[in-house]
């Protein structure tokens, strides 16, 4: 039977570029080992599934798999299949503003879609977890795994908005060029967080485009490394946002994937009310690359 696909290049505003993105808009009926199937076949970051919502407060529901297992939630699937639902009609609007909010295997994740005219432009997702971080691994695993000296290493962190990742923040734009995808082995000596992927980032001064620079490595999902991660996005701005001082809104652009030769950009913010971080966004763009059918038997 076959099934309609769409192809899109999330946090990006140019084709080839991004992170790639496969939604399967009308996945009702797939069983789960199908879906699993379909993603390794398309052998991208992530597939987005999208079908009838369970629960009445949600428009749809929304299954998000890896080439090796689904995952509760992750940002450029979320930032895409809105982008890409908004094309298609099916997101309510209000003049330049619509909103699609979506039940994903980590909670509710409410999304705001931004229109020019007729065109969905950009969105921007709430992240389904308050943002938390405790303390990373030791920095000694942490450059074994990245294969990058211990002094090279500012800090680790334990980071999380929904989907957990191990921080680890470098001194420059050089370190960052030589980390290493790690082994699984190597990857495992970081802990539980580590499974779900390292986020290695540093912080630049002199970039008119970027705040942040990142990558990301999740090779215990066959995702060696990652152009655009939104999921880590919300998960660090929670992080850096912990780090000030006063109430409201802070923001970053973080660039990632331009080592990959897909340079993708993500907007990411976070929100502090009574001292605390209770709050994490990331917005982005999506263009789309290609429709077909997939044949599920």
């Amino acid at each position: 039977m076959p099934h309609p696909f769409h192809i899109l290049d999330v946090f990006t505003d140019r084709r080839f570029g991004g992170n790639q993105l496969a939604v399967l808009p009308d996945a009702a009926g797939l069983a789960p080992a199908a879906m699993q199937a379909i993603a390794a076949e398309f052998g991208f970051s992530e597939t987005a599934f999208v079908m009838p919502a369970a629960d009445p407060r949600h428009d749809c529901d929304v299954r998000i798999f890896t080439p090796r297992a689904e995952i509760g939630f992750a940002g450029h699937p979320t930032i895409g299949t809105a982008l890409l639902l908004a094309r298609l009609g099916r997101v309510r609007r209000d003049a330049g503003s619509g909103r699609i909010v979506m039940g994903q295997r980590a909670g509710t994740v409410a999304v705001e879609v931004r229109f020019d005219g007729e065109h969905a432009r950009s969105a921007e997702l709430t992240a389904p977890a308050r943002p938390s971080h405790a303390a990373g691994p030791p920095i000694t695993a942490a450059a074994v795994a990245l294969s990058i000296a211990p002094r090279e290493i500012v800090a680790t962190h334990r980071a999380s908005a929904g989907t957990a990742f191990v921080v680890v923040e470098v001194p420059s734009i050089e370190v960052l060029a030589r980390a290493t995808t790690p082994s699984l082995e190597r990857l495992a000596a970081l802990g539980e967080a580590a499974g779900e992927g390292i986020l290695v980032f540093c912080r630049v001064a002199d970039d008119p485009r970027h705040d942040i620079r990142a990558r990301m490595f999740a090779p215990a999902h066959g995702i060696a490394e990652d152009p655009a991660t939104g999921s880590a996005a919300v998960a660090l701005a929670g992080l850096l946002a912990g780090e000030g001082r006063g109430d409201g809104w802070q923001r970053w652009r973080i660039g990632q994937g331009i080592e990959m030769g897909r340079p993708s950009l993500l907007v990411a913010g976070a929100r502090r009310s009574g001292g605390q971080v209770v709050e994490a966004r990331v917005a982005g763009t999506a263009v789309h690359v290609a429709a077909g059918a997939i044949e599920v038997e």
